[in-house]
């Protein structure tokens, strides 16, 4: 694909991300998303990436994380822009050029995302660790910056097998040690969830796949499971009038690992792979579902955390409880309101 042709190859993406960010904005500055989509095109229009893809390729997938985060417009642009001063050819591009034509806000959170992505952080022991996490957020002065780094680090991480081993372990491990965890704690779950498998499909290949297996293989009996679970819970949510959305899943494929390799314990002693959530329309509704889930099954004192009455450091506020049933299974499950899951 020549440079001449790289603009008109994304007149379709350029639609749909404009019809994402309008399916959730009510106001919002269309024509600056617009200008920073050609900006950014132009500005990597000549650029590649080491899988022989157009450049434009990776700021395009972040703005579309964002969207996925439903975001703001703001930062879906700053997220198409993010790169064009640390990537532009010979400093062409500058931070003063992007102010000058996006704004101060967008400003500040392309050149935070550039000062984040400056940092090399080489050492990965957890005391080293949890001190860049700290440094990385006292450095902020806008959360979008990070949020904008979280979906730099998963679309370079989903794409990462073009890079050489080398590169691929160092990035891995900086991702697990740093940006998973980070994601974790500001209550990005489904974020850090896929940085951490991303992450571990990299370090131990053989141990993601052989989990992997086990999972998919066995996922009709484990849905089948849910339903039988989710079941009387539903039936009996109905009957005290109380509207509430539950749903289950499967643990991610790096917190099955965690359990495996920490606790010593094989696929098929893992007893609580099965996680349910049960999402009720007021605070009050959380603990009238948890009354009724500790009546159903046997409640397991040790593993149940009041997230509302003492919310978590980023504000994240559930109940968690972990259950028996009379087949000896544990479950764990997630209570929240509509408010506390937006």
């Amino acid at each position: 694909m020549s440079a001449d042709t790289v603009e008109k190859t994304f007149i379709d993406e350029k639609k749909q991300l404009l019809s994402t960010l309008a399916s959730y904005h009510r106001h919002w500055n269309r024509t600056l998303v617009e200008q920073a989509f050609d900006f950014a095109v132009e500005a990597h229009k000549t650029q590649w990436r080491e899988s022989g893809e157009p450049y434009f390729i990776h700021p395009l997938a972040v703005a579309n994380i964002l969207t996925e985060l439903k975001t703001d417009f703001i930062c879906v642009a700053a997220g198409l822009l993010h790169d064009v001063v640390e990537d532009s050819e010979e400093g062409s591009i500058t931070i003063d050029d992007v102010r000058e034509r996006f704004g101060e806000t967008v400003t500040l959170l392309v050149d935070g995302v550039t000062k984040i992505s400056s940092y090399r952080l080489h050492s990965y022991e957890e005391r080293q660790s949890e001190t860049i996490r700290k440094m990385l957020l006292s450095t902020l002065k806008d959360l979008r910056v990070i949020l904008i780094k979280f979906a730099d680090r998963l679309h370079n991480m989903r794409t990462i097998e073009a890079l050489s081993r080398k590169s691929q372990i160092r990035i891995a491990r900086e991702t697990s040690e740093v940006y998973a965890p980070l994601a974790h704690r500001l209550g990005v779950a489904r974020i850090a969830r896929e940085l951490d498998d991303l992450s571990l499909k990299v370090v131990d290949r053989p141990a993601f796949d052989e989990i992997e297996a086990r999972v998919s293989s066995t996922i009709e009996a484990r849905q089948a499971i849910i339903d039988e679970i989710i079941t009387p819970i539903k039936r009996e949510l109905d009957r005290l009038s109380i509207p509430a959305k539950v749903y289950g899943r499967v643990k991610s494929i790096s917190s099955i690992y965690n359990k495996i390799h920490k606790r010593g314990k094989n696929f098929d002693e893992i007893l609580d792979l099965l996680a349910i959530r049960i999402i009720v329309k007021q605070k009050s509704e959380c603990y009238r579902a948890l009354g009724l889930v500790h009546d159903l099954y046997t409640p397991l004192p040790e593993h149940f955390t009041d997230y509302i009455a003492i919310p978590k450091t980023n504000l994240y506020q559930a109940l968690h409880t972990k259950v028996r049933d009379r087949q000896n299974r544990i479950f764990e499950f997630q209570i929240r309101s509509e408010e506390m899951d937006a």
